[in-house]
């Protein structure tokens, strides 16, 4: 039986929305269950369902590792310590992303060998039903050479055993496709991939979701600003859409022709179904819901971990970082 520990107290919605995410997961998944960690006055609904944790402290959304070290009695942190003690085998948060990653690392700690963790997420492309995997967006703010090549054979990994990717491509994240190009950190990591067989080179941010590529590396600040701007710019376009077949009686009759396209593409760039992001290269499974996250997006979140979980993720890291 796989055990899922969930955070029901962080997010924008709270236990509002994570309730009726374990309960719908619950229905269609029997060898799952659940720690709900929280205030056991919001988790009535799930007494008898899954085990409930009494946290009534919830991790700021600005608070920094010591603040969230010191909240012994947070959601978040009594889940850390249930993943410590392997009670449980995953980890959901919609909560503070500060407060999760610190606790997560500082009492799970890094895979022996693997310099720092990485936030990492499927990104839709151009083509039908293929992602990219993007590393780091966001786990830290600057990354050193070593740590962008370790994020290469990570996402690899990712891209193998999580998307079914045979053989997947790695390219760095850069302002060129040439070798000279890139930061300073980001030409120093071209010349240590430059020899593996899987390593594609240099890729630009406007081709990086054109679905050439399955792996794409760069520092935490690059990716978490490519993150948040391909957010933005999707539900700019789809105001602009709405707005153009809205403008008069000809254009909503244009729309009746076209609106199975425009429902694959809403599909495709719904970022719900992704779930998150995951943090990897620690020792356990950490998966980030968003902050804003609905009942279906947390239930997405659950799922990614449940994946995780099933295809042994940590331990393939493990082995990928000692070859």
């Amino acid at each position: 039986m796989i055990r899922i520990g969930i955070d029901c107290t962080g997010g924008d919605n709270g236990s509002t929305i994570i309730v009726p995410a374990i309960k719908s997961f619950l229905s269609k998944n029997k060898e799952v269950s659940f720690v709900a960690f929280g205030n056991e006055e919001e988790l009535k609904e799930l007494k008898g369902l899954c085990e409930v944790v009494h946290a009534p402290d919830v991790v700021p959304m600005e608070a920094g590792p010591l603040e969230a070290m010191r909240m012994k009695e947070s959601s978040i942190y009594k889940m850390c310590q249930y993943a410590k003690e392997n009670k449980i085998d995953a980890m959901v948060s919609a909560g503070s992303t500060g407060g999760f990653l610190s606790l997560s690392t500082l009492i799970l700690k890094t895979i022996e060998g693997v310099h720092r963790a990485a936030f990492i997420a499927p990104f839709p492309t151009k083509i039908k039903g293929k992602k990219v995997v993007i590393l780091d967006i966001g786990a830290s703010n600057e990354n050193s050479p070593e740590e962008l090549a370790q994020f290469a054979v990570i996402g690899s990994l990712y891209s193998k055993y999580i998307l079914g990717v045979n053989n997947p491509s790695v390219c760095l994240l850069s302002n060129g496709t040439e070798e000279g190009k890139g930061s300073p950190s980001g030409k120093l990591a071209y010349k240590l991939l430059k020899d593996k067989s899987f390593f594609k080179g240099n890729i630009e941010a406007r081709n990086a979701l054109s679905g050439e590529c399955d792996v794409v590396v760069c520092d935490g600040f690059t990716g978490n600003t490519f993150l948040k701007s391909s957010e933005g710019m999707a539900k700019m376009m789809s105001g602009m859409i709405k707005a153009a077949f809205k403008r008069n009686l000809f254009s909503k009759l244009g729309y009746l022709f076209v609106r199975k396209g425009i429902k694959e593409m809403s599909e495709t760039m719904d970022y719900k179904s992704t779930g998150g992001a995951m943090l990897l290269g620690i020792n356990g499974i950490v998966v980030k819901a968003h902050g804003n996250s609905d009942s279906y997006a947390f239930e997405c979140a659950i799922n990614v971990a449940y994946k995780l979980v099933k295809e042994d993720i940590v331990n393939k890291i493990k082995e990928g970082i000692k070859e």
